[in-house]
């Protein structure tokens, strides 16, 4: 079957992907996981060059199994100072509120695309794997990837995704289901309606390509991560189920959201980043409502979310900060993440 091959290719000894998250950990997670058997990954969209060498400098001292370093894809259309304006005169009244004031001096952005000047950084590390969200780099940079042996995965949100994701050179694709924490990986579309959920978009893909398919999105015990494996799946990548490990860098205010009954409600928002994102609704999130028009562009909403985020936590308020979940938070457990890593590979029910 797929998955014993897609382990096998991958270097794994169990068809478990721990998901990147962004803002929430660093290499410490991903070595745990790799340790235990899975593939830990490192997000990286959100380091500079510098911190990306060191971080996977850690992994390569602390483990030799496989890894996976992600990264964004998107193009950014530039910082637009209008549209900024009037999203600040919006946010004006919480700034107030938090007896601050907005620094206007701050305009770079927080997420970056892969680009040639971070290959030139991770290229003698060869890493084993590498994951892309909104879709693919230019063609000429993902042959520059590939050249190094490095098996290149990214994100399908739709059928069309992962056609197109397969057309392009991508060795596997990553479906993920809507139930899915944190952005979204759709790049055809801005459509949130094409969305679906991971047990409907699943079988599609995997019905329609020739690579190696991995399931995301809700997925957090046994029953489903062997009904991913029974639809196709190669592997499954989880990340919620993460959150609360003692490796996690998941701040004391979103551990107790994920802890509490808010945790069952979370929704599809644009107003920390400008694209669509899962996370618990907090107050932001229905004052200005899930979708806004009014954000900027993606990367650039995040900064004044950025300083809003900061100024409240320091009045120990989660109002204003992005609580990035999944809609199944059962999975989460405060221990180790080899060891829960251990736990889903016991789950782990592969019928040849």
């Amino acid at each position: 079957m797929k998955q014993f091959r897609l382990c096998d290719w991958l270097g794994m000894d169990y068809p478990i992907i721990q998901a990147p998250m962004a803002g929430v950990q660093d290499s410490a997670l991903a070595i745990a996981v790799s340790e235990a058997g899975g593939l830990g990954s490192l997000p990286c969209a959100m380091l500079n060059v510098d911190d990306i060498a060191h971080q996977v400098s850690l992994i390569k001292a602390s483990t030799n199994k496989p890894y996976n370093l992600n990264f964004f894809c998107h193009e950014t259309s530039g910082y637009n100072e209008i549209k900024h304006q009037q999203w600040r005169a919006l946010l004006k009244p919480y700034f107030e509120e938090l007896s601050g004031q907005y620094d206007a001096t701050i305009k770079a952005a927080t997420r970056m695309p892969f680009s040639h000047d971070i290959a030139d950084v991770i290229e003698g590390f060869a890493p084993p794997v590498i994951s892309f969200h909104f879709g693919l780099p230019d063609a000429k940079l993902l042959a520059r990837v590939k050249s190094w042996g490095t098996k290149v995965l990214s994100s399908a949100t739709t059928l069309e995704e992962a056609v197109w994701l397969e057309e392009n050179g991508v060795d596997g694709i990553i479906a993920q289901g809507l139930e899915a924490g944190g952005h979204r990986g759709m790049f055809l579309s801005k459509d949130i309606s094409t969305q679906i959920g991971v047990f409907s978009l699943l079988p599609q893909i995997v019905d329609r390509v020739s690579v190696p398919v991995i399931a995301t999105g809700g997925i957090c015990d046994a029953r489903s991560i062997n009904c991913a494996l029974s639809l196709g799946a190669s592997v499954v990548q989880i990340g919620t189920s993460y959150l609360l490990c003692h490796e996690a860098k998941t701040s004391q205010l979103h551990r107790a959201a994920l802890k509490s009954q808010r945790a069952h409600h979370t929704a599809l928002t644009n107003v920390f980043t400008g694209r669509p994102a899962r996370g618990i609704a907090n107050r932001i999130m229905k004052d200005l409502g899930y979708m806004n028009s009014s954000v900027p562009d993606f990367p650039y909403a995040s900064m004044e979310m950025a300083q809003l985020k900061n100024l409240a936590e320091k009045q120990n308020s989660d109002d204003f900060s992005s609580l990035w979940s999944g809609q199944n938070v059962s999975g989460c457990q405060e221990i180790s993440a080899f060891e829960l890593t251990k736990q889903f590979a016991e789950a782990c029910r592969i019928v040849s």
